[in-house]
Parts: C-alpha cells; structure tokens; sequence
C-alpha cells in the first residue's frame, strides 16, 4: 500500500532538517520497500505492507532523522487512496481561486479535532470550508503584506502540532502517486 508522509516544518537541506537522500534513506532503513520524497516541504511517498506498518516506518524514519540531522518535528500519515478520495471529493470546487490568496489543507494527528476549530480567524485571512476527520480545509486571504497561516491557526486554537500544505500538492502528489 502507499503512503503520504507530511512533516511539519521540513524544508529539505536547512539546518536540523535532512537533504533529500536522507529523507528518503531513513525510510527505506526504517522498513519502507520504496520511499520518494515530493517537492522539498517535507513530504514524502512510501510504499508499506498495510497501515500498522506505515506508523512503525514513520516513527522508526523520525528517530533515524532525529538522530542523523537534529530533525525534532512530527509527521503527519495518510493513505495515498485516502488523500486520493480526499481530491476526488473536490472539496474547493465552489472556490473562485482569484478571490483567494490559495487553498490549503490542515493535517491534524488526532481524530475529531478539526471540528474544534472556529470557522475564521478574527482577522477573517483564514476561514476552514471543510472538516474531515483529520484535516481541515481552508482558504486564506491577504490582508496587508502577509496571507493567512492556517498552521498557526490551528496550532494556536488546538495547542497541538499540525502542518499544511497547498492543495495543488496534495492534488499532484495523488496524480504522481496514488
């Protein structure tokens, strides 16, 4: 089965973070039989023999990479015909992308707590469309010189980690990979 991994504040080749041979070593020695890191945010696509198996590689590749590069950051799992749903669900299709500044999603760790989040932020730069389970999905606008974060956002109401990502990447990663 393929896998998404996305971790939270990992830019390839920056301090305490892993160039791309090492993103995609530690999980092939974790276990993994084929690992593929996507653009350089972070994210990487694994092959594994079913979801038990997928945790086990992303703990055992996030201890390789604490330890090999200082990398302190979690991961957030997905099943690539989940994300694949996921898109095909069209989530923003009501959206006019030249109303936005752009279309995101939010990946949470623990079930339901998506539903916790307000609709926008006070400012109104960030307001979550949808809610899955696990993720939500946003849409950020510009006021001023800086575009909405959803990650603080939700990092801020939610006191726990997540990270985002465009959802034209999740949209390519799928094409490439599910």
């Amino acid at each position: 089965m393929r896998y998404a991994a996305f971790f939270r504040n990992l830019n390839l080749g920056r301090r305490n973070c892993p160039n791309r041979a090492q993103f995609e070593h530690a999980f092939l020695e974790a276990g993994a039989s084929a690992a593929t890191s996507f653009l350089t945010n972070g994210t990487i696509a694994f092959e594994a023999r079913g979801r038990r198996a997928a945790e086990n590689i992303l703990a055992a590749a996030s201890r390789i990479l604490a330890s090999g590069c200082g990398l302190a950051e979690p991961g957030f799992l997905r099943e690539l015909a989940y994300l694949a749903g996921l898109v095909e669900a069209a989530p923003f299709k009501s959206i006019d992308p030249a109303a936005v500044y752009g279309c995101y999603v939010t990946f949470l760790q623990r079930d339901g707590v998506a539903g916790r989040l307000p609709a926008a932020t006070v400012r109104g730069d960030v307001e979550v469309v949808g809610i899955t389970a696990t993720e939500a999905l946003c849409i950020v606008r510009q006021f001023g010189k800086s575009p909405g974060s959803p990650n603080a956002f939700a990092e801020k109401v939610l006191g726990a980690p997540a990270t985002t990502r465009a959802w034209n990447t999740v949209v390519r990663l799928v094409d490439r990979y599910a």
